[in-house]
C-alpha cells in the first residue's frame, strides 16, 4: 500500500496529512483529524450522513478518496459555526425541532447550507430536492424542511 502526503483546507485551516491511497475522506476526517461530526452511515453513498462541502459542493465523503482532497477546501459540520456562533441552519433546526436522534443532522445541515449558498430563497420543492440524498429515519422530514425555509427567511 502506498501513502501520500496531501494538503487541503479543512474548516478554514490548512491541513497536511499523510494517508494511505485507499483511505476515504470520511475516514481521514474522523480518524486522522478527529472531526467526528461527520457520520459514517452506510459507506455506500446512499444515506448522506457523511456529507461535507468540497469546494462548496455537497459530497458524500465515504465515496471520495482522501487523496482526491489535495488542494481542496472542505467544510464539515464543525466548520459551519463561525467564532462560536452557530450557522443559521443550525439555529433553525434546533428551534423548529428538526433534530431527533441526530445521526442524519450533520449531512442535512451541510446539504442545507449548500442549497442556501446557491439559492438564498428556495421554494419547498427546492429544499426537498436539495435534501433528497440525506435519509432520516426519525423526523419525517417536515420539520427539517421547515427549518431550512426558516433559515432562508432569516438569512
Amino acid at each position: 500500500m502506498s501513502f501520500h502526503q496531501i494538503t487541503c483546507k479543512v474548516n478554514g485551516a490548512e491541513e497536511i496529512v499523510t494517508v494511505p491511497s485507499n483511505m476515504t475522506l470520511l475516514t481521514m476526517l474522523r480518524e486522522v483529524l478527529s472531526l467526528t461530526g461527520t457520520k459514517n452511515g452506510c459507506t455506500a453513498g446512499e444515506c448522506g450522513a457523511c456529507t461535507v462541502l468540497v469546494d462548496g459542493e455537497p459530497v458524500n465523503s465515504c465515496m471520495m478518496l482522501a487523496v482526491e482532497a489535495e488542494g481542496k477546501d472542505i467544510v464539515t459540520v464543525e466548520g459551519l459555526a463561525v467564532d462560536g456562533k452557530l450557522d443559521i441552519v443550525q439555529e433553525t433546526i434546533i428551534e423548529k425541532g428538526g433534530v431527533q436522534c441526530g445521526f442524519c443532522t450533520p449531512g442535512m445541515l451541510i446539504s442545507a447550507r449548500a442549497l442556501l449558498n446557491r439559492n438564498p430563497n428556495p421554494s419547498e420543492e427546492d429544499v426537498v430536492e436539495a435534501l433528497v440524498g440525506n435519509l432520516c429515519r426519525c423526523t419525517g422530514y417536515s420539520r427539517i424542511i421547515e427549518s431550512v425555509q426558516a433559515a432562508a427567511k432569516r438569512s
